[in-house]
């Protein structure tokens, strides 16, 4: 529970902002500014750090940071997996408005999926705003806003940083920025004693806990005494925790602690359990598909938008102005927000012609309990195999989430201050707010781009209109063709001779990218799929 429950209006959230920014407060004077370390953990789940209650993983140095903060537990990303979570923390808007909605793969792949190979370049991201500011700014780690190996992608200083050593890179991309999973928090200790005298802004995001495992010998003989399956996830855990400690200590060593925001986060929650035999074993640490990581009790892991996919650690320690020792578990805080949140600890103002997805919440870290005035969204067209892959929206407002097919065939209704782990489906009791909820998911999903921004495509990767011939009677491109003649004729309700995006999704439940498929089918761009671009698709 928060120590203190003082609710704010709008008007009074900016004041708050306005008085951390006024010298006269001695708070954060323009000759002072307060430096931001952001760390984004990879695939690590809410129920993964022992101050959450897990059973066997030991996280000292973010035990000792949450000791030292506030660790809000209402805190969503905007995707339940890495590249569109990682695009909504940049830019401070939903990654569906840039056709970002799932993991950055190989130009191909991009374009089955409705998909650009980059994060746009001309996007407002919070180091472009900061280095108004006069701050000095990096990114190490992991960076996966384009595809590995896509030729062309823009480097990281083309979206504001002056600093950068990543992997999950573009193709060719200099020697200088290549880095590799392990010297994240080493390259991050550098930058921060060579800027203590300047303000900084830098992003640490680390590899841990995604896979492939490689954890250190060292913290493998911490877990000797579980099995093989808990001991690599525990030792990885604990990795990622190791990497966390370095980066305070540098701050410590650099002497700017007290002029430090810091905070802890994830991209998404943890993998769903699996096993591949394949990765059992690389190099010299172990390769491990399958993840024992934990939700807390949350339903749902990554890529599913129940809360065990989209609700990660957000921990926040800044001395004097965060609350020390504070469970903050009653504001609702997203990826969204942080831009806009940086921006008012800088004292940058917003670009003409720009508004943020997300809210100012200055007045929530510094320990009030403001009252959100938008909703969160969500939106999800990766693979929908698994029991809690289905939803395609999802919506929260105030306490209640709705989850939905693009149709609404399929909802759940929750109320989260009850029934945080979603286990009590109450649509049928208030159906004037599933009405209510399922028209603003709707409304908000109108509003999103049909396809990405041809700008942001490889030129390497152009595609090629070939024209198709009728296959040979007796072939199996003739048999497929039959097969998605039948397919065609049972999806196609009304009889109507032709599909609509409805008929398609629901006659392929449970396939992937469903969706981008349709357009990618619908060649006149009608919204609907003839016989002929459904059976043939690509023939002219």
């Amino acid at each position: 529970m928060m120590k203190r429950n003082n609710l704010l209006t709008p008007a009074a959230m900016g004041s708050v902002g306005l008085a951390l920014l006024n010298p006269q407060t001695g708070l954060t004077a323009p000759s002072a500014k307060p430096n931001i370390v952001f760390i984004y953990a990879d695939d690590w789940g809410w129920g993964d750090l022992s101050s959450h209650g897990h059973p066997y993983v030991k996280t000292p140095n973010l035990d000792r940071l949450r000791a030292e903060g506030t660790d809000f537990t209402q805190f969503n990303v905007l995707s339940p997996v890495c590249s569109p979570s990682r695009a909504a923390v940049m830019t401070g808007h939903y990654p569906a408005r840039y056709s970002i909605h799932q993991h950055f793969a190989s130009p191909e792949l991009n374009r089955t999926n409705g998909m650009p190979d980059w994060l746009d370049p001309q996007a407002v991201t919070i180091p472009k705003l900061l280095k108004q500011a006069g701050y000095s700014t990096a990114h190490f780690g992991k960076w996966h806003l384009t595809g590995g190996g896509t030729a062309g992608a823009p480097t990281p200083d083309a979206y504001g940083y002056d600093e950068s050593i990543v992997f999950n890179g573009g193709a060719g991309w200099p020697a200088a920025i290549r880095g590799n999973e392990h010297a994240t928090a080493d390259n991050t200790a550098k930058f921060i004693l060579a800027n203590k005298d300047r303000p900084f802004f830098v992003n640490v995001w680390i590899h841990e806990s995604h896979t492939p495992h490689t954890p250190t010998a060292e913290s493998m003989a911490e877990y000797s005494h579980l099995d093989n399956r808990q001991q690599v996830y525990a030792a990885v855990i604990a990795d990622g925790d190791k990497a966390v400690g370095a980066v305070l200590a540098a701050i410590k060593a650099a002497g700017v602690e007290q002029n430090t925001l810091v905070i802890f986060s994830s991209d998404n929650g943890p993998e769903s359990q699996g096993e591949s035999e394949s990765q059992k074993k690389l190099g010299s640490g172990y390769g491990t598909y399958y993840s024992v990581g934990q939700t807390g009790g949350l339903r749902g892991h990554k890529r599913s938008l129940f809360e065990g996919g989209v609700r990660v650690p957000f921990i926040v320690r800044w001395p004097g102005k965060v609350p020390a020792g504070v469970v903050n578990d009653k504001t609702v805080v997203t990826a969204v927000d942080l831009l806009p949140t940086f921006c008012a600890i800088a004292g940058v103002s917003l670009p003409a012609g720009y508004t943020p997805d997300g809210e100012n919440i200055l007045p929530a870290l510094t320990g009030h309990t403001p009252v959100r005035n938008k909703p969160v969204f969500w939106e999800w067209k990766g693979h929908a195999g698994e029991p809690d892959w289905w939803p395609r929206l999802a919506v929260r407002d105030g306490d209640w989430k709705l989850v939905m097919t693009y149709d609404g065939s399929r909802v759940e209704l929750h109320q989260l201050i009850n029934d945080r782990a979603e286990s009590n489906d109450v649509s049928k009791e208030h159906p004037e707010i599933v009405s209510r909820l399922s028209r603003l998911a709707l409304d908000w999903k109108a509003t999103l781009p049909a396809a990405p921004d041809h700008e942001c495509i490889s030129k390497a990767a152009e595609p090629v209109n070939v024209e198709q011939k009728a296959p040979a009677a007796g072939s199996p491109a003739a048999a497929k063709q039959t097969d998605r003649t039948k397919a065609f004729e049972r999806m196609d309700k009304d009889k109507s001779q032709d599909l609509t995006l409805d008929e398609y999704v629901s006659g392929l439940k449970g396939e992937a990218n469903l969706e981008a498929r349709f357009k990618n089918f619908d060649k006149d761009g009608d919204s609907k799929l003839t016989r002929k671009e459904f059976v043939t698709p690509g023939a002219k």
